[in-house]
Formats: structure tokens, C-alpha cells, sequence
């Protein structure tokens, strides 16, 4: 089935592709992370942990088309991958913070739904990271297939954190062997 791809998601990549930034999130992960937003609640709050050039931001931005009572607020470590995304002119309810997110989890709120697509708030704090979903709230979170290459190290930690969630009374989750693999988890109400 053809897909058409969005121009904001294209621009996105574009991005990406001119600074070579290589981590962004495949688009299968953000039609996901999209078809999620589409479905947050109004006035609801959404957290991308991870900027990187804004591919999965374009994707938030798609499913909440035509909405303006939400919050996105996306944190980027990374100064270079930031300036790039802050390029694109998005809409008045997207923020961006320069910051670790390690460093914030006090300072956030809740979300209905987060995004965690980098190494703080997913591979390390996801404990942090669930404790600021909203019951009813969704945690989305990709790369839970190591690649060939990765280390022991690595392995194990994804095998840590699809234990954790898996095995948190909070939480409802589903796997998917999609493109990097995803992991989908819900907050119980």
C-alpha cells in the first residue's frame, strides 16, 4: 500500500540529511506515533524526549492537524540537532527545550502521551519517564530491536527495559517487531 509522505515529515528528513544526523525515527515509528497523537485527549499534553532534527515532532504535528489545544514540548540535549529543528516555522503549541531531560523530570507535569526516543528518559530514568504519564496516558518508544552490531552491554539494557515495562503493574503493554521494534505501553487508570 503506497503512502504518501508528509511534506513537514520530507522537510524533516531534509534536515537530517543535510546536517547527517542518522538516528532519526523510521516513519512506520512516526505514522505510530501520529495515529497516537491523533488521539489525545483535548487540551492534552505530549512529550518528546529526543528532538534530533524534528522528524518526530513533523510526525506529532500530522496526527494533531487542525488542533491547536495541545502542548508538544520536545527535549534536545544535542545544540547542534536543536538549531536545526528550531529552523522549521512550527506551530505556536510546539516547544522546544535545550536540556537533558534527566534534569527536568521534577519541573514537567504530566502527558497523555510521550514520546521516549533517547538515551535519557528511555535507556536510562524510565521509571521518571512513566511516573509523568497521566493515567490513561501512552509511552511510545522505538529501537527495541538491538542492531546486529550491538554491544553485549546494549542488548542488555534493552532487555532490562522491555522487562521493566512488561513488569510494571502500572503500566499495559504490546510489542511490535516493526522496523526497529517498538514498544507501546499504557498507563492504567
Amino acid at each position: 500500500m503506497a503512502f504518501s509522505m508528509p511534506k513537514i515529515v520530507l522537510d524533516a528528513h531534509e534536515r537530517a540529511k543535510r546536517i547527517g544526523f542518522t538516528l532519526s525515527s523510521e516513519d512506520r515509528v512516526g505514522q505510530l506515533l501520529s495515529t497516537l497523537s491523533a488521539s489525545v485527549r483535548l487540551h492534552g499534553r505530549i512529550l518528546e524526549i529526543g528532538t534530533g532534527t524534528g522528524v518526530g515532532t513533523a510526525w506529532i504535528v500530522v496526527g494533531l492537524s487542525g488542533r491547536d489545544d495541545i502542548e508538544l514540548v520536545s527535549v534536545e540535549i544535542n545544540d547542534a540537532t536543536l538549531r536545526c529543528a528550531q529552523e522549521y516555522p512550527w506551530p505556536a503549541w510546539v516547544s522546544f527545550v535545550k536540556a537533558d531531560v534527566m534534569t527536568l523530570y521534577d519541573s514537567l507535569g504530566q502527558f497523555d502521551l510521550i514520546f521516549a526516543d533517547a538515551e535519557g528518559g528511555k535507556w536510562t530514568g524510565l521509571q521518571r519517564t512513566v511516573g509523568l504519564l497521566r493515567p490513561g496516558g501512552m509511552l511510545l518508544m522505538d529501537d527495541m530491536i538491538p542492531p546486529a552490531n550491538a554491544s553485549h552491554l546494549h542488548r542488555a539494557t534493552i532487555a532490562t527495559i522491555r522487562q521493566a515495562v512488561q513488569t510494571d503493574p502500572t503500566l499495559v503493554s504490546v510489542e511490535f517487531e516493526e522496523s526497529s521494534g517498538i514498544l507501546l505501553a499504557s498507563r492504567r487508570v
